[in-house]
């Protein structure tokens, strides 16, 4: 079952569902649309290691946009900062995204109760498009959860991603014990 559009607004007047900013123009039936933050991140290193922190470098999209490449990954950001303190978020791509090519997340799609935070983006493309800060680029859907939680997200010590910033955040894997 998904939240439809009435009950994410009656989630965000409860305070359980927070967006910020927000706009009623991107409710839509059963989904919000988010943006894409200024930010951009390309890692460092041509070769990623699990066990390793592997560094990313930021950089800003300019007025004019800025034109991904294919075979490059990088990492965005949501404009948008959300809280979900009772549902499991979801992150998809929008449609019209995905008609040019653009991939918003390679595994991660799913939130969990309790996040807090800007969404990570995990961005590929098939061939070259030009993108700009504040283009829609997905939207969030909303899952009711069966049972009580007994730790939510951001309560939890070893949550890795919780209160992620208006910037991309690389992988956390080094951070797991294997």
């Amino acid at each position: 079952m998904i939240l439809t559009d009435k009950r994410i607004l009656e989630e965000i007047d409860k305070g359980t569902i927070k967006i910020e900013p927000y706009n009623r123009a991107d409710l839509g039936s059963n989904s919000y649309d988010v943006h894409l933050g200024k930010t951009l991140a390309l890692y460092v290193d041509d070769v990623l290691d699990a066990k390793k922190h592997n560094k990313i470098e930021y950089f800003d999209i300019p007025d004019e946009g800025f034109v991904l490449e294919p075979h490059k990954f990088y990492l965005g950001v949501t404009l948008e900062y959300t809280e979900t303190h009772a549902h499991v978020p979801f992150l998809e791509g929008k449609s019209s995204t995905g008609r040019l090519g653009i991939d918003i997340h390679a595994t991660a799609g799913k939130g969990d109760v309790g996040f807090c935070g800007n969404w990570t983006l995990e961005i590929s493309c098939k061939q070259p498009v030009r993108v700009y800060h504040g283009m829609p680029i997905g939207q969030l859907i909303y899952f009711p959860v069966d049972g009580e939680i007994e730790i939510k997200y951001n309560q939890k010590s070893n949550a890795k991603y919780s209160g992620q910033p208006n910037k991309p955040v690389e992988s956390m894997m080094w951070k797991n014990k294997f």
